[in-house]
């Protein structure tokens, strides 16, 4: 049994994305390059043995919600939208995620959310001043979990 999550965003963002949280939002989306400095998610740290057996802490960053195709555990396929709606009444882009996450990146993954969720359109903010980004559910569940973040940190099953 693999512990994989499958992992869905509707979300509207407002306008106030600057170009740099543009270009790395876009790159975690899988749809454009690697931005010279993160800053949402700033490191990616990676345990390796280097040649002579040493153990070192390697940087490598990799698009958190870029993976596109076939499905791997949850049937259907992964994508990752960014697109300006046409009526900019809920928010000035339009987010829409389907991906498959293991618990290992949730970390990682829930930098970005939050980030995400501060950006959020008013809509999605609920009285308890939470924000819903969508849903969640372990890939052997027929149950989806509200995704939410709570003051500034997202809520993981």
């Amino acid at each position: 049994m693999a512990d994989i999550y499958e992992l869905s965003l509707a979300l509207n963002l407002r306008e106030e994305l600057s170009e740099e949280e543009l270009a790395e939002l876009r790159w975690h989306l899988g749809s454009g390059p690697e931005p010279e400095r993160l800053r949402i998610v700033p490191a990616f740290p990676v345990v390796l043995v280097d040649d002579d057996g040493e153990t070192v802490v390697a940087d490598e960053p990799v698009p958190l919600l870029g993976r596109r195709g076939e499905a791997w555990k949850v049937d259907g396929a992964l994508v990752s939208v960014l697109l300006r709606p046409e009526d900019a009444r809920h928010g000035a882009w339009a987010l829409t995620v389907r991906q498959e996450v293991h618990p290992d990146e949730f970390d990682r993954t829930g930098e970005l959310l939050g980030r995400l969720a501060t950006k959020a359109h008013d809509r999605h903010r609920a009285a308890t001043g939470e924000v819903r980004l969508g849903w969640i559910r372990f890939c052997e569940s027929h149950r989806f979990e509200p995704l939410v973040v709570r003051d500034g940190r997202t809520v993981w099953p």
